[in-house]
């Protein structure tokens, strides 16, 4: 009988470590010391939130740079249902989503002589992926300065300006954020919202 109260003690004193006081320790230090990430990495314009740094949101209009497609359910960027399609390359559904993608990118952007980029027609393992290749940008940027009604080397400044490289060069891409770069161009060009 012994053995089963000293399981029941380590049970609890374990149970009070491992899923109290360490999670509360952890949250309590990311809050001191990393606050806007510990709170989401949250956008606020004006004083009302727009969105966050980590997830992605579902831009359609021609004068706003637009994300990686996103396969959570029917929402798109639906936080909920995080998650990649879990469709194999040889299924015929998956490579008509990539022909769809396709179609819409060329019917949107009028560019049916380059190459598209991948991360334009494909989702990331999560579906939610905020960011874009500064080559998906690039690709995006004359339909926006058409838009706009801006030259097209201002857009590409912008894109320059908003291209974040890793930390160390074997350590990733360079990526750009879809909403941190359309709020610039929303502060650059407020009329042509």
């Amino acid at each position: 009988m012994i053995w089963l109260r000293t399981s029941i003690v380590l049970l609890t004193f374990l149970t009070l470590i491992t899923g109290i006081a360490y999670p509360l320790l952890v949250t309590g230090l990311a809050e001191v010391l990393f606050p806007h990430q510990a709170q989401g990495s949250l956008i606020e314009k004006n004083g009302k939130l727009i969105g966050s740094e980590l997830i992605g949101q579902d831009f359609t209009k021609a004068n706003y740079f637009h994300g990686r497609p996103s396969m959570t359910a029917e929402i798109p960027y639906n936080t909920l249902s995080s998650g990649g399609s879990n469709l194999a390359e040889t299924n015929p559904i998956l490579n008509h989503q990539f022909h769809q993608n396709i179609l819409k990118i060329r019917l949107i952007n009028h560019s049916e002589n380059r190459p598209i980029p991948v991360d334009l027609v494909t989702a990331s393992g999560s579906g939610l992926d905020p960011h874009i290749s500064p080559e998906a940008a690039e690709f995006q940027a004359q339909r926006i300065a058409d838009a706009r009604q801006l030259p097209l080397k201002v857009i590409n400044k912008l894109i320059q300006t908003h291209t974040e490289s890793p930390l160390l060069e074997y350590m990733g891409q360079p990526v750009v954020n879809v909403l941190e770069l359309n709020l610039a161009l929303d502060n650059l060009n407020p009329k042509g919202r």
